[in-house]
């Protein structure tokens, strides 16, 4: 069965950092491009970030460029995403996915909430 568990969340205040973490099994990790998605209150569904199976790709949605980092262990089958300088429209809750076997496969989400 395919897992993914994200974690890392929580309450900061703008200007603030936060680093998630997505954990995946049931499958190869290494084998899988992953992203980042974000959902705020009210809204659709935004791409946030994505990487390929060999780190060699990471890509980005202009408004987190230049703030945000993706990244992945595949020896701990684990997906990061470093957020430096977070401001008031990133919060939202954050989900990692992959496609597979053609459907799309996400997480439970984890709340970040940016407030001062």
């Amino acid at each position: 069965e395919v897992q993914l568990v994200e974690s890392g969340g929580g309450l900061v205040q703008p200007g603030g950092s936060l680093r998630l973490s997505c954990v995946a099994s049931g499958f190869t990790f290494g084998n899988y491009d992953m992203t980042w998605v974000r959902q705020a209150p009210g809204k659709g569904a935004e791409w946030v970030a994505a990487i390929d199976s060999s780190s060699r790709m990471p890509a980005y949605a202009d408004s987190v460029k230049g703030r945000f980092t993706i990244s992945r262990d595949n020896a701990k089958n684990t997906l990061y995403l470093q957020m430096n300088s977070l401001k008031f429209e990133d919060t939202a809750v954050y989900y990692c996915g992959t496609k597979y076997g053609g459907a799309t496969m996400r997480g439970q989400g984890t709340q970040v909430s940016v407030s001062s």
